[in-house]
């Protein structure tokens, strides 16, 4: 299974589960995460969904083996991709992230959907669209500016560095940072008082906060999509996915900037 799902009381915990592969997004696990937030949107025993990851990573992006195939791509994206994100962007229930490990491509540009980011104080995060001659993902060409500011947005999206837990938090990427030992536990304690209250209350504000960034993020995601469409596959992620492959340095000083 790529994922796993448990419940307890009216909290549900969705667990990343490709640990081998430091649960990085294929095609399935795009699917089956947007399945069971579609299902947990739906059900009235559930209020507060948490999103973590099994083993030592939350997730390691997108399976580049899928991403240097072409016969997998759909307009330049794993085919469940636009689903998956749809799910995630638009869940009417308070979402949280528990990233217990190394979060990389869609396990950095999926926190910003979330409403609550723990982080293990061991975790490091980074968006490497840049070092894979593509660009940023999931409406985060917006989000990102919007709760970091451009510049922290900027440094991050250019450079491709290494965000460390407290670099995280100072910035405003994540909520809070904990024990690596003591994440669960503190993700699942804001959870149960979040789930204590209301379920039309937490939906109708959950609502009414999309509704206020719908147009913005709906207009990046459109933008991206055709931005990423063009750069997936064109000379730039060529060499970026086969340096990977081959374990090497990649070289992008001969290639243009069209």
């Amino acid at each position: 299974m790529t994922i796993t799902v448990e419940t307890n009381g009216r909290v549900q915990t969705l667990t990343l589960n490709r640990p081998k592969a430091l649960n990085a997004f294929n095609d399935g696990m795009y699917k089956a995460v947007g399945d069971a937030l579609s299902a947990a949107a739906t059900d009235d025993e559930v209020s507060v969904v948490i999103i973590t990851g099994a083993g030592r990573a939350f997730s390691a992006g997108q399976d580049l083996g899928e991403m240097g195939d072409a016969t997998r791509r759909e307009k330049g994206f794993v085919g469940q991709f636009g689903y998956f994100i749809k799910t995630v962007a638009t869940f009417p229930k308070p979402l949280l992230a528990a990233v217990n490990g190394m979060g990389v491509g869609i396990g950095l540009t999926l926190l910003p959907h979330c409403d609550l980011v723990y982080m293990s104080n061991s975790a490091r995060l980074r968006a490497p669209f840049a070092t894979l001659g593509v660009t940023v993902e999931a409406g985060n060409s917006y989000l990102l500016p919007k709760v970091l500011g451009w510049a922290n947005a900027a440094d991050i999206l250019f450079t491709a560095r290494w965000i460390d837990a407290a670099n995280a938090k100072e910035i405003g990427l994540v909520f809070a940072v904990t024990e690596h030992d003591q994440l669960m536990t503190d993700v699942f304690a804001k959870a149960s008082e979040i789930a204590a209250m209301p379920l039309v209350s937490l939906v109708t504000t959950k609502k009414l906060m999309i509704e206020h960034r719908e147009d913005g993020f709906t207009r990046a995601r459109a933008s991206e999509d055709n931005a990423f469409a063009r750069l997936t596959g064109a000379p730039a992620n060529r060499e970026a996915v086969a340096a990977f492959m081959e374990k090497r340095a990649p070289d992008f000083t001969k290639l243009a900037a069209e």
